[in-house]
């Protein structure tokens, strides 16, 4: 939660700032996958480019989460299993592990 905190009349209230928030007021944003120049929607779609790039299903016993892993690499990417929940800290976590192939926009 964010805002400003305001003192009228003696009293002290939070006026809330939703810009600042990051779920309310901001715009949604979408995952380009830029040789296609298509957007990410769906986590199969995203494996099978994450795939493609190296990455492979990492099983780790968590039920609400998809991992990949990189044999070449220490990174992990996370996931919410539920891809109504995958934000854009998921996708520019994508984004600097695979530089050049991934980009953030505006939906």
């Amino acid at each position: 939660m964010s805002g400003v905190w305001e003192f009228n009349n003696g009293v002290i209230r939070l006026v809330k700032n939703p810009q600042a928030d990051g779920r309310q007021g901001s715009k949604k944003k979408v995952l380009v996958h830029l040789p296609t120049g298509e957007v990410v929607s769906s986590y199969s779609f995203l494996e099978q480019i994450l795939t493609g790039l190296g990455w492979e299903r990492y099983y780790d016993g968590d039920p609400d989460l998809y991992q990949f892993h990189k044999h070449s690499s220490i990174d992990l990417i996370s996931l919410p299993k539920d891809f109504s929940k995958f934000n854009s800290i998921n996708m520019y976590d994508i984004v600097i592990k695979n530089p050049n192939v991934f980009h953030v926009r505006d939906k």
